[in-house]
């Protein structure tokens, strides 16, 4: 496998791997593909007859003036493996693992606030919404950090990914033709964790799709369903088909790819059905994206620093309110006053004027806002 200068770059099984970054120029947009049941980082983005692996060989040019650094992540979504049986995890055990590699890719280099646009492909898109929900939901001081995925997210194109769509009776017989085509016969298991989750009225899908609602109207959303049917045992079946890939929803784009559900997502060249679709919506979002990311941050960062001022002020009422009241207890020897030597007069101990409380109280909203910071 080679990039765009023809370069040959390995690809982890397992995690990111950087397949393009513009030189010497600095990135400006984070291009991530995430591959679907029984998939593979890179062949599931490469054509079986050019061995073109689109993202690092035809993409990297066509998005030259975006600036854009293209990764792949791959996880363990094999329904079998050859060690270890069915896979394990479930949907939100992948999410969770996928914010934290992307987040510890992107704070080493100093990136945490750089736009993010994703290319799922069929159950990837699953994980990359369980991933969103996750960071969405992240409020805690401590993991903030994680939370930084959802506020650089600008968009998503979805090929093939199969949304709960309105034929819920659909999704058994859905579920056994996305093993058929993405699993070898021999290897078809019995209850594996990320097949359950296809299952008809299942929990877990059912509020991955409810969430997702929630916050969808936050990114642009582009959806691709498959244009020809796959063979199965001499019956042609659309594995995703068009009600469930590109559901009708308010400001979200639709579109079709003549190709099959395990072709959607492999470009031989430029020329094939679908790419200039595709591509031309990664280019739209990586343009578009700085902005308005830019200003998510801006929001972002001004309710930080209210949460963590409103939080230091709530502990400084707190420990004025449980401060005792000083009493002046008068004594009778001489040592309850003391005579100033150049006024002449008694000093004693008075209470704080408004200006030097007002004073106190900044320092500690100062100094909690600083360890929240550094913390």
């Amino acid at each position: 496998m080679s990039n765009s200068s023809g370069q040959r770059i390995p690809v982890n099984r397992f995690g990111l791997t950087e397949v393009y970054s513009p030189t010497p120029t600095k990135p400006e947009v984070d291009v991530v593909f995430v591959h679907g049941l029984n998939g593979d980082p890179h062949n599931t983005w490469t054509s079986e007859n050019t061995k073109i692996f689109w993202p690092a060989q035809i993409l990297p040019p066509i998005l030259e003036e975006e600036k854009a650094r293209v990764l792949v992540y791959g996880y363990d979504a094999d329904v079998t493996s050859f060690t270890d049986g069915a896979s394990r995890d479930k949907i939100h055990n992948h999410a969770e693992h996928l914010i934290a590699e992307l987040v510890a890719n992107r704070r080493i280099r100093r990136a945490m606030e750089r736009p993010i646009i994703w290319i799922a492909h069929s159950l990837g898109g699953l994980v990359v919404k369980r991933a969103l929900i996750y960071s969405a939901e992240i409020r805690g001081i401590k993991i903030e950090h994680l939370r930084s995925v959802f506020v650089s997210t600008y968009g998503i194109l979805f090929l093939g990914t199969p949304h709960h769509g309105s034929d819920v009776a659909q999704w058994g017989n859905r579920l056994e033709w996305i093993c058929s085509v993405m699993l070898p016969k021999k290897v078809m298991d019995s209850q594996p964790q990320l097949i359950d989750a296809l299952k008809t009225n299942n929990e877990t899908l059912q509020n991955i799709d409810r969430q997702f609602i929630q916050i969808l109207n936050r990114f642009h959303i582009y959806f691709f369903h498959e244009g020809k049917p796959t063979n199965l045992k001499g019956t042609l079946k659309f594995i995703v088909d068009e009600t469930s890939a590109s559901p009708t929803v308010q400001d979200v784009e639709r579109a079709v790819i003549q190709a099959d559900h395990s072709h959607m997502c492999k470009f031989e060249n430029e020329n094939a059905p679908g790419f200039d679709l595709v591509v031309e919506g990664i280019q739209r979002y990586a343009e578009d994206a700085p902005p308005k990311i830019k200003r998510n941050w801006d929001a972002e960062n001004q309710e930080r620093t209210a949460a963590k001022q409103a939080e230091a002020a709530e502990l400084y009422s707190a420990s004025v309110k449980d401060t005792p009241p000083q009493r002046h207890t008068p004594r009778s020897d001489s040592s309850s006053t003391f005579e100033n030597s150049s006024l002449g007069r008694e000093q004693r101990a008075l209470p704080p004027t408004e200006g030097q409380m007002e004073f106190d109280k900044q320092i500690i909203v100062e100094d909690v806002t600083n360890d929240k910071e550094t913390a």
